[in-house]
């Protein structure tokens, strides 16, 4: 909600929370967080509330769930994932996808701001289309260059 009133000013924690459905006691807490953590500001007064200090496309998803949840991944941050993959020889292949995953979802987090998240503001859907389209085009080259071995190969007279 923030993002989406980004240049409307401050907007009071009440409201954000009905519009949100969220506890305003929770929302205090995440809010008193983003403030500590300078991503937000305090307006006091009458037209207080909080507002985003940086433009929306200025914060990326990742930079939020670091603060609020702490590593990215469920399953530990980079480091702890490559000293098992050094440690646990027998189990490293599972630490390797593991770190895949998880680097997987920091490269998506990392690229993907507030403002991507803002209905009608989506600058990625376009590049998201043309990767499919692009994956589609490479899926087909590799289907049909593979086919003929599949199948017998080509004829020859």
């Amino acid at each position: 909600m923030l993002a989406r009133h980004h240049h409307q000013g401050a907007i009071k924690v009440r409201n954000v929370a009905y519009e949100e459905a969220l506890p305003e006691k929770f929302l205090e807490l995440i809010l008193l967080e983003l403030k500590n953590a300078r991503m937000v500001e305090s307006v006091r007064g009458a037209k207080g509330g909080y507002q985003l200090r940086r433009d929306p496309a200025e914060i990326p998803l990742s930079e939020i769930i670091r603060l609020i949840d702490g590593p990215l991944a469920p399953f530990g941050d980079a480091e702890q994932l490559r000293e098992l993959m050094d440690r646990d020889l027998p189990h490293r292949a599972l630490y390797k996808v593991l770190l895949d995953v998880r680097d997987a979802a920091a490269r998506i987090l990392d690229s993907t701001t507030l403002a991507d998240l803002i209905v009608g503001h989506n600058p990625r859907a376009n590049s998201s289309k043309r990767l499919k389209n692009q994956k589609e085009t490479n899926q087909k080259k590799d289907s049909a260059s593979l086919l003929p071995m599949v199948v017998g190969g080509p004829k020859s007279d």
